[in-house]
């Protein structure tokens, strides 16, 4: 019997599985350290395929929330000893309130409009950062002695034990792709779906486009939130430059190079982007020219992405079928 082509390509997702779980027993820890980078904007990466991918909304500021989560994280770690995976949650809604305040004026605007000012939007919030709004953010020097993550008791050092953290990143991963692949296959995600491809006809159906748009923006800064408490305690200082325009251009071609709307696409995109530059740092000074050639190329010959969402099958009716044999 011929495998089926779903069948194998299960297959190579689950071998790429085991392949990754694997991977620190045999790599020493500075690689170790570059699959921790991988996982953190994987999962950035995933978050903004919510809004890009299926809202079809052109952000390019999602480092923004990416920063209030660690900056959220690192104030009150530091200022009132709370535990950082507790903390995870409060980063995740505070990014998500600064995502209504922001969203709500502009979820009208389309394409390069709304390209331009989430552009703005990320500067915005490192300048705050940079000029030590309300004298917490620590200015241009940034926020130091963030706490390592405690679980059972024991701390999970991301720099001196890259491969203790590694699976704590890699469970946070996982719970990204089922929650989001939920969130794919659900009424929401179709919807959400049906409001990118056509928004006109989306609203004549019944669809309040503009509020799922907003919710996408919403869900979205809440997980990047989320990461950006682990980015924090990875590192255990954070400052402005971690979170500049460059770290939005990174997470946008993370989506739009593995596949805009494919959580594997996404996972492919961040190991090209993050981990594959790590294997040629003798051409460092050249990534800017080099990323922007593939994306051009990639324009022209593959806008879609290496691995774009695979066409959707709808299962013939029982009904249909008995009326085709009579």
């Amino acid at each position: 019997m011929k495998p089926d082509a779903d069948n194998i390509r299960k297959g190579a997702y689950a071998a790429v599985a085991v392949l990754w779980i694997l991977a620190p027993l045999y790599l020493d820890k500075y690689w170790t350290d570059v699959l921790n980078n991988v996982a953190i904007y994987a999962a950035l990466g995933l978050s903004l395929n919510i809004i890009l991918g299926y809202g079809g909304m052109f952000h390019m500021g999602h480092a923004a929330f990416f920063a209030i989560g660690a900056y959220t994280t690192a104030i009150v770690n530091t200022a009132w000893g709370v535990p950082v995976l507790w903390l995870m949650p409060f980063a995740g809604i505070a990014a998500g309130v600064f995502a209504v305040a922001v969203a709500r004026p502009i979820i009208h605007l389309r394409g390069d409009y709304l390209l331009i000012v989430t552009i703005g939007m990320v500067e915005i919030v490192r300048i705050a950062l940079v000029n030590n709004v309300f004298g917490i953010t620590g200015g241009a020097n940034g926020i130091f002695g963030i706490s390592s993550p405690s679980i059972f008791g024991r701390q999970i050092n991301g720099v001196v034990a890259p491969g203790h953290y590694f699976y704590l990143l890699t469970v946070f991963l996982g719970a990204t792709i089922i929650l989001f692949s939920l969130l794919e296959h659900s009424r929401f995600g179709r919807a959400l779906k049906f409001t990118c491809s056509d928004e006109v006809a989306a609203t004549g159906s019944g669809i309040n486009a503009a509020g799922y748009k907003l919710a996408a923006f919403v869900i979205g800064a809440v997980w990047a939130g989320m990461t950006g408490t682990l980015y924090a305690a990875k590192i255990g200082f954070i400052s402005p430059e971690s979170f500049s325009f460059w770290e939005s251009v990174i997470m946008f071609m993370i989506v739009i190079l593995g596949g805009s709307g494919s959580i594997p696409g996404v996972l492919l995109g961040a190991i090209l982007i993050i981990g594959l530059p790590e294997l040629f740092q003798g051409l460092q000074q050249y990534r800017l020219l080099i990323f922007g050639i593939v994306l051009v190329v990639m324009m022209i010959f593959r806008p879609q992405g290496i691995l774009p969402p695979a066409p959707r099958k709808y299962p013939v009716d029982k009904l249909e079928k008995q009326e085709v044999s009579l």
